[in-house]
């Protein structure tokens, strides 16, 4: 049965499994983000510089970007049933064993394989939606997954400064780690909706096409834009976001729990609001909201930028947020209609554009701490005020018609 086929006939179990797959990605991100503000308690725990320990970020993103890309293949050749529900396994399996680190070298291999086995649960979440949806109507449910990254995000980065005294680092780890159990004992009654596994016959890509296949995809307008634009999108986020701890630090004075309030705002409006865009979007198509999120956030830097109150520049990072709410899956939706039955290496490609972003977010902008917090907040907010200037004419035609297709190498259709 192809996945949709059953859905089709009743919604409820399709919106039953779109709640799942947010639950199970609010706690991936929840997961990832909570680490960030443990890592002054982490050094203390295993007596190391705080340098070191902080490497437990990129050692979990990295990985989770690059293996995004083989899953994608995996997908189309074994289906993603088996990958989603392995994924999600594996990571409840590894966050719960990250809990018995007992060196910072271990927490560091623990995170690496994490960030490896739990990689394959939102691309592929995505390229599902992708199938189960026509595109018309993707934007809401795509924006449930979004703002659960969001929200994850926002929550792991307050919730674990707040929780850890209380719990215990470990204890927050196996904490998410049976959440997520139970979101994967949620899943397995729907596990039929996820699709069958591809057959045993399905052809296999060679190195030289499945390059070749992205290469149709960044090489189509449609598709290098919209690549480029999540790569430089997550760049600018990452890096402000990364910071903004300090930022509260250095300029406010605030302490790790407050510094954590603060930050709640970055993902409240994708949390309540991803559902609403994406029913917009659906509605009036994507050429302005695009454009508009970029400009916000390029806005929302502008005012971090300055001297502000305290209150100002908390909400000027909801603003940030809402600005990242009207791009990346907005840039999803459109990755959907561009991979056709290789939807996951199409996705699969997304992801590992976004996270390499995030990956470089923190580096790309400190460099350019080196001038100052103001400054720097000052030139990404001139390079994003400039992508948005240029996203204007360059999403003009993302209304609400389904899209045509690019063609692949080999001059057939790879689109729906």
């Amino acid at each position: 049965m192809a996945p949709g086929a059953d859905t089709a006939e009743d919604p409820a179990r399709r919106e039953r499994l779109l709640r799942g797959l947010s639950a199970a990605t609010f706690l991936i991100f929840f997961q990832a983000y909570m680490v960030a503000p443990l890592i002054p308690r982490l050094a203390a725990a295993f007596h190391v510089p705080d340098e070191r320990i902080g490497l437990v970020v990129p050692a979990y993103l990295i990985p989770y970007g690059v293996a995004t890309l083989v899953y994608g293949v995996l997908s189309d050749r074994v289906g993603r049933r088996r990958l989603i529900l392995g994924s999600l396994g594996a990571f409840v399996v590894l966050t719960a064993a990250t809990a018995t680190a007992q060196s910072a070298t271990q927490l560091l291999l623990w995170r690496l394989a994490t960030g490896l086995g739990a990689s394959a649960v939102v691309p592929l979440s995505l390229a599902l939606l992708g199938a189960l949806y026509p595109f018309a109507q993707r934007g809401r449910p795509l924006g449930w997954i979004f703002g659960a990254m969001a929200g994850g995000a926002a929550f792991g980065s307050t919730l674990g400064v707040v929780l850890a005294p209380l719990l215990g680092w470990r204890g927050l780890f196996a904490g998410v780690s049976a959440l997520g159990a139970v979101a994967l004992g949620a899943l397995l009654p729907l596990r039929h909706l996820l699709g069958e596994p591809a057959p045993a016959s399905a052809p296999r890509q060679s190195p030289r096409e499945l390059l070749a296949f992205y290469g149709t995809l960044l090489g189509s307008a449609r598709g290098g834009r919209t690549y480029a634009y999540v790569f430089l999108n997550a760049v600018f986020h990452g890096g402000v976001f990364t910071w903004l701890g300090v930022y509260f630090a250095r300029r406010y004075h605030l302490g790790d729990t407050a510094i954590g309030l603060a930050l709640l705002g970055y993902g409240i409006p994708g949390f309540l609001l991803g559902p609403a865009i994406g029913r917009v979007a659906d509605r009036h198509g994507r050429r302005r909201l695009i454009p508009a999120g970029v400009a916000l956030a390029a806005l929302s830097a502008g005012l971090l930028a300055l001297d502000l109150p305290l209150a100002v520049a908390v909400a000027a990072v909801t603003l940030l947020s809402l600005g990242y709410d009207m791009t990346q899956p907005l840039f999803a939706g459109v990755v959907t209609a561009l991979g056709g039955k290789r939807g996951g290496q199409a996705m699969g490609l997304n992801v590992f554009a976004l996270f390499t972003g995030f990956g470089l977010a923190s580096w790309a902008f400190g460099a350019a701490l080196r001038l100052g917090m103001g400054a720097a907040l000052a030139v990404f907010a001139a390079a994003q005020c400039a992508a948005a200037l240029v996203a204007f004419p360059l999403f003009a035609d993302e209304g609400t018609p389904v899209p045509a297709a690019p063609t692949s190498a080999s001059g057939k259709g790879i689109g729906p």
